[in-house]
């Protein structure tokens, strides 16, 4: 913890950390719960998304309606979020509201009444639809699979339908007594906000757990692959294609570099892969690389949406791009351009109470350190060109990827995917 933040630990085992922004006159508070879609069974996939939804449902002490109107009557709104390792529930409010928001969202998240079900599985199973009528960001959970195989990770945050319509409420209930405990919960906050006040609300509002009524399920560790290629045939007007593999964790020292590394290769519109691809031969609108980072594991990727007459061409250069990265990850010009950007990105960030919460809530949830500002600039200042190399060959080596695609031609992605991975594209014959 640095000076730009306290924490404190309550007996209950709730967590508050705090940031004073004194030039501000707004709050984020945020509710941040171990409880995401990597833990759940396979009986289980979509409950943590559903009781996100149910959470709005209404309280021993709120209606679902009381609980919009107050919000509304705050001018702030309350929206909420599931991953694949956590569940937030956040808000925006002038500080002057910070007790009434603090009372009704901490009433949400432990003492939900999971009432109104059928009408949010409903709303759910709408969703689910209008989720697999989006290859664009269906590709990214088909990308999944091909990385992460069987493991949970692999699976899509939104849930399975026959979960979302058929598990009991006594089920669903159970789920939540066994996840949303104090000591799996991390009340964060930035802005107008003074910590004893935080820690006073929470004493006062946050009950000592009661014993889970099953405990939650454990992580695994992914089984490390490559080489995987998965594909639906869709009658889209583009392919929509990632190319990528496993990656490093949240805690790996190295993540400092590998910002850089995807900064340069696809993350802005001087990277390499928008200049090449897009600017200079027209052949997507849509390309950038990605990362993410989980407790103990990661993914890398590419995504691309293009025309069928384009994909051969567009993919060619993917691969070129590729060796390219492998033989000279990143100029001295690159390299240092990189680093301005992420530091003036981190920087600008400060400026909103929402991003300072969330870094807050979601690396202290996550076990990662909370390093000050000037830390973080200096891990990035530290990256050198060796570094990129290493992660290059670490990451990006043509054996290590997997790849997925969503269009009209299953053929078609195959032929172009052999420009860049042959053995992949080899795979999926």
């Amino acid at each position: 913890m640095t000076a730009e933040h306290r924490l404190t630990t309550l007996d209950s085992g709730v967590r508050i950390v705090t940031e004073a922004m004194p030039s501000v006159r707004s709050v984020s508070l945020g509710f941040w719960i171990g409880a995401g879609s990597r833990a759940e069974t396979e009986e289980q996939a979509g409950l943590s998304h559903l009781l996100e939804h149910l959470l709005f449902k209404g309280t021993a002490k709120y209606s679902s309606l009381e609980i919009d109107q107050i919000f509304d009557g705050m001018g702030a709104e309350l929206n909420a979020g599931t991953g694949k390792e956590s569940t937030s529930v956040y808000a925006r409010v002038i500080d002057q509201h910070l007790s009434e928001a603090f009372d009704v969202m901490a009433d949400m998240v432990f003492r939900p009444t999971l009432q109104d079900i059928d009408s949010e599985r409903a709303v759910i199973l709408e969703e689910i639809a209008m989720y697999e009528d989006d290859p664009q960001e269906k590709v990214f959970d088909t990308f999944g699979e091909a990385v992460f195989g069987d493991d949970p990770l692999g699976r899509a945050i939104i849930g399975r339908a026959p979960v979302i319509a058929e598990t009991p409420p006594e089920e669903i209930a159970r789920f939540h007594s066994s996840r949303y405990l104090p000591r799996n919960v991390v009340i964060a906050a930035a802005g107008a906000i003074e910590h004893e006040t935080l820690v006073e609300l929470t004493r006062e509002r946050v009950e000592a757990p009661h014993e889970p009524a099953q405990p939650p399920a454990q992580l695994s560790t992914p089984e490390p692959t490559a080489g995987r290629r998965r594909f639906e045939r869709k009658d889209t007007e583009q392919f929509h294609v990632c190319l990528g593999g496993v990656s490093i964790s949240r805690h790996d020292d190295r993540r400092f570099a590998l910002r850089v590394l995807d900064t340069i290769f696809g993350g802005t519109s001087s990277s390499r892969l928008f200049q090449e691809i897009r600017e200079r031969r027209g052949l997507a609108y849509a390309v950038y690389s990605f990362t993410s980072a989980y407790q103990d594991t990661g993914q890398v990727g590419i995504y691309l949406g293009t025309r069928p007459d384009n994909l051969g061409k567009a993919l060619a250069v993917v691969g070129a791009e590729l060796r390219r990265l492998g033989e000279e990850p990143a100029t001295p010009d690159e390299l240092d351009r990189a680093k301005e950007n992420l530091k003036g990105r981190v920087v600008l960030a400060l400026e909103s109470t929402g991003a300072r919460m969330n870094r807050l809530g979601s690396e202290l949830l996550a076990g990662v350190p909370l390093e000050s500002i000037d830390e973080v600039i200096a891990r990035i200042d530290a990256v050198t060109l060796d570094d990129l190399g290493a992660l290059v060959e670490a990451l990006w080596a043509p054996e290590r990827l997997s790849a997925a695609g969503i269009g009209p031609e299953e053929e078609r992605f195959d032929e172009a995917l052999s420009a860049v991975a042959p053995a992949v594209a080899e795979a999926g014959r």
